[in-house]
């Protein structure tokens, strides 16, 4: 959620940054809204100190007679309906205040490149060149079915088409990714990690970002308030949501596995080829809860985290700064992560590492503060580090020989028993 302070000292500044991202917001009209909801709490204050003030008049006629007291108890009586009124009326005006801060996007930062779509996005850096073949190689969609390592046909019958099952060497090798991942976060990179839950309230889905405005990517239970979770970065973000942090705490750096459920509405047909995209697939996440004045160097460190695992799995990636009108909803800043799939021949995004600034912690109000000090909002980052099934994607593709089989990247042999190379 924006700055409210903050759009109304500068509104320019906002509309200015809602303009670059292809958003056409009225801000006048927000502000007259927000001008609106202030003039009713201060009459709303007003009344309930005059209600106040009749009340303690009351004892002081009683006196007085019966009807004195009486006309001083109906002037009460008056107030006080004035006052549920006006703060009827208030509590309707800062719904519809709150509604619409809800669905305004983040601020970029003004390190952010200028442009209305992903055609404008920079890339920023590279890393390794393209594998060459003596041969043609195969998109994962023929090459793994011919291992016997995923099966689409089994997996649409049992859940419809944006689906995949993983068997043998290819349930393991995922499942070694993933151990990986965890492994080298928390034992290097320095972060805890969550097992969190998979199904969370709506209210938590509101506080990163994810709703109200996209209500339709998300699968819901029917008899209850709960949805599953589109990424952990949802539960672990909400994992202090109304706490005060002590500053000497910052930053907390988390990790979770977890498998993600979305709905990919309006993507038929985008990529859908194989396991390109799913409706379901397992991802790490990291998830950061800093300082505002280290955030932006903090994302350049979770960004080098990622990139450090696509180093030694040697896949040759490339790094996205994402334009304005690209950048998600809640981020300020976004890099993309594509990794290189010679098979499908196409770059694949396996991470999108972002700062929010203040945007999540103001929606989950989740604050910091330092010794004696005024309670002011954390800034949170994230990231894939890594998402599946599209590393296992490159992977595959990248390490295919010409015989149809795949070779292990050696970082993973110890968490597939040595294994070097998956036959059929």
């Amino acid at each position: 959620m924006i700055d409210l302070n903050a759009l109304r000292a500068d509104p320019q500044r906002f509309r200015n940054a809602w303009q670059d991202r292809g958003e056409s917001i009225d801000v006048d009209s927000l502000l007259a809204l927000d001008a609106k909801v202030r003039e009713s709490k201060v009459k709303t204050e007003g009344l309930r100190a005059e209600v106040n003030a009749a009340s303690k008049a009351i004892g002081a006629v009683a006196k007085q007679g019966a009807a004195a007291l009486e006309a001083a108890k109906a002037k009460a009586r008056e107030l006080g309906d004035q006052a549920k009124a006006v703060d009827a009326e208030r509590e309707v005006l800062e719904r519809q205040l709150t509604d619409k801060l809800l669905i305004l996007p983040n601020v970029c930062l003004p390190a952010v490149p200028t442009g209305k779509d992903a055609s404008a996005n920079v890339v920023s850096a590279t890393w390794g060149e393209k594998p060459q073949f003596a041969f043609t190689p195969k998109a994962h969609w023929d090459l793994a079915p011919a291992l016997d390592i995923m099966d689409f046909d089994r997996a649409a019958k049992l859940s419809g088409s944006g689906f995949v099952a993983l068997k043998g060497a290819g349930a393991r090798l995922s499942r070694a990714l993933i151990s990986w991942f965890l492994d080298t976060h928390t034992l290097t990179n320095g972060y805890t990690e969550w097992a969190p839950p998979y199904l969370v309230s709506t209210q938590q889905m509101v506080g990163t970002g994810q709703l109200p405005k996209f209500r339709d990517q998300f699968y819901a239970c029917r008899d209850d308030d709960l949805v599953l979770i589109p990424t952990a970065e949802v539960p672990i973000t909400n994992l202090h949501a109304g706490e005060i942090l002590e500053a000497e705490t910052l930053p907390r750096k988390y990790t979770a596995h977890t498998p993600c459920f979305r709905r990919e509405a309006g993507a038929a047909g985008v990529g859908t080829r194989g396991m390109t995209r799913v409706h379901q697939f397992d991802k790490v996440e990291v998830v950061w809860l800093t300082r505002p004045e280290t955030s932006e160097a903090d994302l350049m460190t979770l960004r080098g985290h990622a990139e450090w695992l696509l180093q030694q799995l040697g896949l040759h990636y490339r790094v996205l700064d994402l334009c304005t009108g690209d950048t998600g909803f809640g981020s300020a800043r976004t890099f993309d992560l594509e990794v290189w799939a010679p098979g499908a021949n196409a770059w694949l995004e396996v991470s999108s590492c972002s700062t929010f600034t203040d945007f999540q912690a103001r929606r989950a109000n989740l604050r910091f503060r330092d010794k004696g000090g005024k309670p002011q909002f954390v800034h949170t980052l994230n990231g894939s580090a890594l998402a599946l099934p599209r590393c296992l994607i490159a992977l595959i593709e990248t390490y295919q020989q010409a015989d149809g089989s795949v070779t292990i990247p050696p970082v993973l042999r110890p968490y597939l028993g040595g294994l070097e190379k998956i036959t059929k």
